[in-house]
């Protein structure tokens, strides 16, 4: 299971299509990527995305081209991601399930003309003035196109890639990266992890999210197996288990507040599992220490390896490396990063540009080739925060400024102490609270609002919304609740899940500090008296509930910290997270004596429905003592 040192893979300045091209030559018969009961070979991936090339390439696409990829986890999706890159283009990814507005927004900043996608999800698509591709309807006449691979000058400086991250002008901003960014990136690390034909990768995250480039290029890039996640598996700890111990994953990626549910469903078990895992590598989040101890202390610190990485959008995936062991542990209270990929440096600078001596906070500047080309039609932006004029580098090198601060000890590690400005991640997305308050500013009831996030506890982290409503509004408790409601549904329309506040908080103007800015520590905190105070999304009582129901919405509302909703209000509208949704089963599990799963949820993330499933899974429970 574990493998030998080994000279670092080289793949000699190739582009990323080229490197699997060659692995299809290799491994024909090797399954490449398989997704629920579906798998495909090297082989039959290759000739699936040769022909769909060969059909872009008829429709304008070329070098450097941006085509839209807007399909939900599937097998299509790997196919779709490599035709694009050996037509020449670039992926964007769009998630079919934003709202309308946010899709609009991203295919007018990425200007794609061309979108990639499947039928059951192409709806989303057709108000907009894009040709859309669906693979699985197109079948017959992508057949009748050439399997080899497309004729194009190929140069690893071309885009692979745009994604899309949060913006503090109210945009996104669109990120481009090159093959080689992703080529060297592989290519730099290969002393520490050794991937090969041998490793199963779990593809957990969404494609629109970065952390998805490393978990789909380190399978194909080395002839491995490629598992996609399905997405209500994601969600549910149990099943994820399940699935890494049926699927014999190696390589798993997490972020810490993902691991942190996987964990406590590993420690319910009496004994150990049967993982096939070599390697939990973290990203995305500042990882606790304390999180890992009961892994650790189960597992050990060698199978499988914990590591943890820092990284960016802008800076290809990863920047940093650091090998978690049992030592660590004992200092629980620090973020350990590691150190710099090899062909990377980091600059700890203080806020006059100048370096920090070791054991002193500083900003992080990263320079090195992992730095993307910039962001897409945002020259003053891009050169805002990649330097290329400072003293301390080459003329022709360049600095990404992070917003990061760590601290560099004695052993040359870095310690990641957070951010300069009011930039947060969210399970793993990165997320500028300004897109959030500009975007409902514009609401009408709304004269101005700051949004911050606050910890619930076991790294459930939700962001709440403090609104000063319009001065023609008046205050009075129903008047608030009807503004919540609207916001609700505002946000619900404008915005993805994971930028949408969790709670609303009315208050007729915002702490001012003596230097005229908003007074964070000053904001209330949003349940100071959970039996007066719980922030109210829905006034629509059922003074009719079953037992069952009563007492699910009484842990629905302690774990929410709202004021009893409807039995029929959709948990993700009202603020909910999948953190706070997994802490939810466990309570009831836990009071009803059950093992209900989180996937039970997929038809319907409602009390009522919930409360069914409760009831269903007690009678199972009756009739198997029964017989």
């Amino acid at each position: 299971m574990y493998r030998t040192i080994s000279e670092p893979a080289m793949f000699s300045n190739k582009c990323l299509h080229e490197i699997f091209e060659e692995n299809a030559r290799r491994l024909p018969n090797k399954i490449a990527v398989s997704y629920k009961d579906e798998e495909i070979s090297y082989e039959e991936l290759n000739r699936r995305a040769n022909q769909l090339a060969h059909h872009l390439q008829s429709l304008g696409v070329g070098a450097n081209t941006l085509v839209g990829l807007c399909i939900n986890r599937s097998i299509e999706m790997i196919v779709g991601i490599l035709a694009i890159l050996k037509a020449g283009g670039a992926y964007v990814p769009i998630d079919p399930n934003y709202p309308s507005n946010r899709i609009r927004l991203l295919l007018e900043d990425s200007a794609v003309t061309v979108v990639v996608s499947v039928s059951d999800v192409a709806g989303c698509l057709e108000q907009f003035d894009v040709k859309i591709v669906c693979i699985d309807d197109n079948l017959s006449s992508l057949n009748n196109n050439p399997v080899t691979s497309p004729s194009i000058i190929n140069n690893n400086d071309n885009l692979a890639y745009v994604i899309y991250t949060s913006g503090s002008t109210g945009i996104p901003k669109g990120v481009l990266i090159e093959h080689g960014n992703v080529v060297r990136l592989f290519e730099q690390t290969h002393h520490w992890f050794h991937f090969d034909d041998k490793d199963v990768w779990a593809m957990f995250h969404s494609v629109a999210f970065d952390f998805s480039v490393w978990e789909i290029w380190g399978a194909l890039l080395y002839g491995g197996h490629l598992v996609i996640v399905p997405f209500e598996v994601t969600r549910s700890p149990k099943q994820l288990h399940n699935l890494l111990i049926s699927n014999g994953i190696t390589i798993l990626s997490q972020t810490p507040s993902a691991f942190r549910q996987l964990v406590a469903t590993d420690i319910a078990s009496n004994e150990p599992s049967n993982f096939a895992l070599r390697l939990v590598i973290f990203g995305g989040e500042p990882l606790e220490l304390k999180l890992l101890v009961p892994w650790v202390t189960r597992y050990g610190d060698e199978h499988p390896q914990l590591v943890n990485m820092y990284g960016i959008t802008e800076t290809t995936v990863h920047v940093t490396y650091k090998r978690i062991t049992k030592q660590d542990l004992a200092s629980s209270d620090l973020s350990p990063i590691g150190v710099p990929i090899p062909d990377l440096q980091i600059h700890l600078l203080d806020s006059s540009g100048q370096p920090v001596p070791d054991g002193t906070p500083g900003e992080i500047y990263i320079e090195g080739p992992g730095l993307a080309r910039g962001y897409h039609n945002r020259p003053e932006l891009t050169a805002e925060r990649f330097l290329q004029n400072h003293p301390l580098i080459t003329e022709k090198a360049r600095l990404y400024y992070s917003g990061d601060r760590a601290v560099r000890m004695d052993n040359g590690e870095l310690i990641y102490i957070g951010r300069t400005d009011g930039q947060i991640k969210v399970r793993g997305f990165r997320i500028e609270p300004r897109e959030i308050e500009m975007c409902l500013r514009n609401h009408p009831q709304v004269s101005t609002c700051v949004v911050t996030p606050h910890d619930y506890g076991d790294g459930d982290v939700r962001l709440i919304a403090y609104i000063v409503p319009t001065p023609n509004l008046s205050t009075t408790l129903e008047t608030n609740e009807e503004l919540r409601n609207n916001l609700v549904q505002y946000a619900t329309v404008e915005l993805p899940v994971h930028m949408r506040p969790s709670a609303y908080s009315i208050l007729t103007e915002l702490p001012i500090t003596a230097h005229g800015k908003v007074d964070k520590s000053a904001l209330p905190i949003p349940y100071a008296d959970k039996s007066v105070n719980k922030l109210t999304h829905s006034t629509k009582l059922n003074v009719s509930k079953t037992f069952t129901e009563l007492m699910v919405t009484e842990i629905w509302e302690d774990v929410l910290e709202i004021n009893c909703p409807s039995t029929d209000d959709d948990f993700f509208v009202i603020g909910g997270t999948s953190l706070a949704l997994i802490r939810i089963f466990a309570r009831i599990n836990e009071h009803f004596g059950i093992s209900l799963d989180v996937i039970s949820m997929v038809e319907g993330a409602t009390i009522s429905h919930l409360a069914k499933c409760v009831d269903a899974e007690i009678r199972n429970q009756q009739f198997a003592k029964i017989s």
